[in-house]
């Protein structure tokens, strides 16, 4: 195992401007200077750290995550604290599966099945959350349904119809690559197992082939060319190939489509106060619906218990709500979510969507205006564009044209590779000096999915509930905190990097963290436990 030498400069936390908020609590904090001896891992990460890099510790293990297993075993210790609902706000959730069915919200005041709204909150057997769905899935993007209304004199029509024929004519010729590579991959792989009379060929059998079959031939050169990616065999390859293919066909069918009518609950979408449409069913509807489960699962999975995956959180109830289809979410379900999880107890939500046009903006900035008068924490993923947000509208924003802030709990989080230095940063995460406050691990995080399955998964929507985890942590431990000093807590407690960035993943774009962040800081869960102690 060998290492690069790197500086890093660990996070002051504040203690000396804090002592006179109380008692300090008897823990020592990250040593404030400049560690010099900070290595680079340069050896790939082991399948452990793969599962778990985004709660290792960076001076411990030289992997740039949240500390988390230092926190559990060096503050918390066994220390239960007291249990806090976290919203999600997401696609359905697998409220089944083996590691989150302990860990799943219900509402004690509604009866189950006898189809009344025994609480009274206006949605009826809402026993874990609530389906605003309904039974929808595949849904046109925001930009789309503009188009589609004709409505010329909106001012960003023709920006909109421009977006449309532009993705419509790109997702045309990716399908076809896609469906090419598909038939290719897929005879290539037919031919070598009709050789072998096995389909489970290995790489060393398929190179000892002696053939003047022409055919054959090209099926030795196509299963190398998957070789040399990387890729295992040519089963993977061809998994990964109908992936694409799957996703740009329902681009074309559903997303780009301005003639699909995905909505299915009857409502009035441009009518606030026509609520109660949806169902209490918050499962998915398919098990490719695996968004919300794997952003779950990041927040809570049960820890420890010898499954798949650690939570970042160990005593929560995940209320799930299921907003978000396969396409752009309406602003209406999430402004009513948003109130819905407030009305409703819960202390973090947790919101891993976006889009770039939002008819509606104002019914989802008073949702968060209200969550954070309530004193709870709206933690949102920043978006995947590689763009800056500050210049590039990316909602939901808590701001107009980056003016004032309407939320004092609104955190907005970008996304972390497992590698410490110039390339830290995600090439996918959008960044910005006044809209995006922290980074968070959000490459390759390995969570739950549907079915009792686990895989890794990509993007700022992993970044964010990993910052909401913390949050959730730090309020378990601390419940007498207010939302927008745990907003604060994460916010000053992160690890300021003294390295310069790449961002965008453009290499020409180089960046000190503060320069695309408001923090300048990757979270920290160790280093924020010690400051809400001394708090």
């Amino acid at each position: 195992m060998s290492f690069i030498n790197k500086p890093i400069l660990f996070s002051t936390l504040a203690g000396i401007l804090l002592s006179g908020c109380g008692s300090v609590a008897p823990i020592l904090s990250t040593p404030i200077e400049n560690i010099d001896n900070t290595p680079i891992k340069e050896t790939p990460l082991t399948e452990k750290e793969q599962h778990n890099w985004g709660h290792l510790d960076l001076k411990k293990d030289t992997i740039p995550g949240m500390s988390v297993d230092k926190a559990y075993s060096e503050i918390i210790k066994g220390k239960k604290g007291q249990t806090v609902i976290v919203a999600v706000i997401d696609s359905g959730i697998d409220i089944k599966h083996e590691d989150l069915d302990g860990v799943i919200w219900t509402n004690r005041k509604e009866i189950a099945g006898n189809g009344k709204d025994d609480d009274n909150n206006g949605y009826i057997d809402d026993i874990h959350g609530w389906n605003f769905l309904g039974d929808g899935y595949d849904e046109q993007l925001e930009f789309v349904r503009l188009v589609a209304s004709g409505n010329t004199s909106d001012p960003r029509y023709n920006e909109a119809k421009a977006e449309l024929d532009k993705k419509h004519k790109e997702a045309l010729q990716n399908k076809e690559r896609y469906d090419q590579l598909y038939q290719q991959f897929s005879g290539a792989h037919n031919l070598l197992t009709k050789h072998f009379k096995k389909s489970d060929y290995t790489q060393e059998e398929v190179n000892a082939i002696k053939t003047e079959n022409e055919q054959l031939k090209q099926a030795i050169q196509v299963a190398n060319f998957a070789y040399r990616n990387k890729l295992d065999s040519l089963e993977v390859a061809i998994k990964e190939i109908k992936g694409g293919l799957d996703h740009f066909t329902d681009q074309l069918n559903f997303n780009l489509n301005k003639d699909f009518k995905g909505r299915k609950t009857g409502d009035n979408i441009n009518d606030l106060n026509d609520i109660g449409y949806g169902n209490g069913n918050v499962m998915p509807v398919k098990k490719s619906e695996s968004h919300g489960t794997h952003v779950a699962g990041i927040i809570a999975a049960e820890r420890n218990n010898g499954k798949g995956a650690n939570g970042v959180a160990n005593n929560v109830k995940i209320m799930s709500l299921r907003a978000v289809p396969n396409g752009d979410e309406y602003d209406k379900d999430i402004a009513l979510a948003i109130r819905y999880a407030v009305d409703n107890g819960a202390k973090v939500i947790n919101g891993s969507f976006g889009k770039s046009y939002s008819p509606h903006s104002d019914w989802v900035r008073d949702a968060q205006a209200y969550a954070s008068k309530k004193g709870v924490i709206f933690v949102h993923a920043a978006g995947n564009s590689g763009e800056n947000v500050d210049v590039s509208p990316n909602f939901p924003d808590d701001n107009v044209n980056n003016g004032p802030e309407v939320s004092e709990t609104t955190i907005t989080v970008g996304a972390l590779e497992s590698k410490y230095g110039s390339e830290i940063v995600a090439n996918f995460s959008n960044y910005g000096k006044n809209n995006v406050d922290v980074f968070a691990p959000g490459g390759k995080i390995y969570s739950t999915v549907p079915e009792n399955e686990y895989k890794p998964n990509s993007g700022t929507s992993m970044a964010a509930p990993a910052v909401a985890g913390v949050a959730a942590l730090i309020l378990s431990q601390y419940p007498k905190l207010k939302g927008k000093q745990v907003k604060q807590i994460i916010l000053n407690s992160g690890l300021p990097l003294s390295t310069k960035v790449v961002v965008g993943g453009d290499p020409n774009n180089i960046k000190s963290l503060s320069e695309v962040s408001k923090s300048g800081k990757i979270v920290n869960a160790y280093n924020a436990l010690i400051m809400a102690s001394q708090l």
